[in-house]
């Protein structure tokens, strides 16, 4: 057996064009695959409006609520999620006068997605983010991210701190290496995936590690993104609200690799961190206490960042939005408001 991956999807795609067949279900333009609105009809606790940006060969989505003239919060989902992660915070947002802007990354969400998985990278998502921000004039704002929302976010507040007022993390990090660790890791973390190799989600929720994660995900042959919700505290509602993006397996490239790629801007990264160790706005790092793969990576913030503020949020596992959202909407108000913060 061997894996589909999307580079041949994209190819079959290209090669049904060329002989006048049928292009993939979904697909707008060779090798881009968008999905289906009704996909996205009647999805539990999701009232928002669409809203589109096209950049380039790709048609962005993001949320946008809250009054126009509002201070604005930018949140950046992580994978294999989409800003449906946020429904329980908007509210919170948008009822103390805030603007939030929720953007759905390439490959997630209503977002394009490429079905070629070599399409996919860290810098590419970071530039669609940059663009988004700017298409916006983004100013004053606050951005918050989890997961892959903060390794992307964190490089577009690096690449425009003027736009930003203040930051909050959780559950995420910046991972970074100098010299020759900056060359060398990630082919060896690349190895270390290899030797992990092919697991069963029962393995993988045994022994639930970042390096296990991202062997799992890179090995399977079709990320079941709904049991990986379930299995991490979704209900059933939710389940099918996260499995919405992804019609079939050939939707899926960027949920698949996404994770493949965390270390692969070591030194990128590196460069980014400069801006953060001399940041002197508002950082607040809000890690929750039951997440096994982010665990400990607060400590890189609370090091190297001299103003950061630090709480923790208890009871909650790796998507803190869905285990605690309205309890970090609310901590994140305070924050925003200049007001004492719970230890």
């Amino acid at each position: 057996m061997f894996k589909i991956t999307g580079r041949i999807v994209a190819v079959l795609g290209l090669a049904a064009l060329s002989f006048g067949y049928p292009a993939l279900a979904g697909e707008v333009r060779p090798g881009v695959l968008r999905t289906p609105d009704a996909r996205f009809e009647n999805l539990e606790g999701f009232p928002y409006a669409p809203n589109y940006l096209q950049v380039d060969d790709i048609r962005l989505h993001y949320i946008d609520e809250g009054p126009r003239d509002g201070e604005t919060l930018l949140l950046i989902h992580g994978e294999p999620t989409w800003s449906y992660l946020f429904r329980k915070m908007i509210p919170v947002f948008t009822g103390a006068g805030y603007r939030v802007i929720a953007p759905d990354l390439v490959g997630f969400g209503r977002s394009d997605k490429f079905a070629d998985e070599d399409a996919y990278s860290y810098p590419m998502q970071v530039e669609y983010m940059l663009q988004l921000v700017r298409a916006l004039d983004l100013t004053g704002a606050t951005f918050f991210g989890q997961d892959w929302g903060g390794l992307i976010g964190l490089r577009v507040v690096a690449a425009e701190p003027g736009r930003f007022a203040r930051v909050v993390v959780s559950n995420t990090g910046l991972p970074s290496a100098g010299g020759l660790q900056g060359w060398i890791a990630y082919p060896l973390f690349k190895l270390a995936v290899w030797w992990e190799g092919a697991m069963t989600m029962e393995e993988l929720a045994a022994d639930l590690t970042f390096p296990r994660w991202v062997a799992y995900s890179y090995h399977v042959e079709d990320l079941p993104i709904g049991r990986l919700m379930s299995f991490l505290g979704g209900s059933e509602g939710v389940v099918a609200a996260y499995e919405a993006p992804f019609p079939d397996r050939s939707y899926k490239a960027g949920a698949q690799i996404m994770p493949y790629l965390v270390p692969s801007q070591l030194r990128e990264n590196e460069a980014a961190w400069a801006v953060f160790e001399t940041w002197h706005k508002p950082f607040l790092v809000a890690f929750t206490d039951s997440d096994p793969i982010t665990r400990g990576g607060e400590q890189a913030f609370l090091s190297r960042v001299p103003v950061a503020q630090n709480v923790t949020i208890r009871g909650a596992g790796h998507f803190v939005q869905e285990d605690a959202g309205y309890t970090l909407a609310r901590l994140m108000v305070y924050f925003m408001e200049g007001r004492a913060l719970p230890a």
